[in-house]
């Protein structure tokens, strides 16, 4: 076979190789969208802006919290996507505006997304860490205050492998490897 056959013999299965490992990337990638979708867009994107968080944790959120069935209902009664606690809900609803929410507003996505991200964004602000405010969504501020006022979680979240509740410490994990999948496919 002569030199030039050869080249092109070789150019040809560069180019079949290089097309299968885009389109497997594609599909990879096509799945995992699917796995991470971006549902509720239009609400994410909105209080996500209007509190300045980076929409693709709000989705890791409420990946974990409800994987976007907005009539979840957890065990304490926690409710819609974001897993709200009425009583929190009240007292964000009273920051946000004059009117009080419902138990039953809390399955509104719309309401539950709203609401979800402003009490992330205050625990955030309080907290100043990612890890260690998501920790204080899960066990709740109180818990969190003690386990920093202990030494056992550092305030600057270098240590979140210390938290003391197994389900919060998984939940932290969970949530920041979710949100870091959705960084690489969005």
């Amino acid at each position: 076979m002569n030199k030039m056959i050869k080249i092109m013999i070789f150019i040809l299965i560069l180019m079949i190789i290089l097309t299968a490992i885009f389109y497997i990337f594609d599909l990879k990638t096509v799945i995992l969208k699917q796995i991470y979708p971006k549902k509720y867009e239009q609400y994410v994107e909105q209080y996500a802006k209007q509190y300045e968080i980076d929409p693709l944790l709000i989705y890791a959120i409420i990946k974990a919290e409800s994987n976007f069935n907005p009539n979840a209902k957890s065990s304490s009664d926690a409710r819609g996507l974001m897993q709200l606690m009425e009583n929190t809900a009240v007292e964000l609803s009273n920051q946000i505006s004059e009117e009080e929410v419902t138990a039953e507003e809390l399955y509104d996505p719309k309401t539950n997304i709203e609401l979800g991200t402003c009490y992330f964004a205050n625990l955030l602000n309080q907290f100043q860490n990612i890890g260690v405010a998501l920790a204080a969504y899960n066990a709740g501020m109180g818990r969190v205050n003690e386990w920093i006022e202990n030494g056992i979680i550092l305030p600057d979240g270098s240590n979140l492998e210390n938290i003391p509740y197994q389900e919060t410490n998984m939940y932290v994990r969970k949530i920041l490897n979710d949100y870091q999948i959705y960084q690489e496919i969005y």
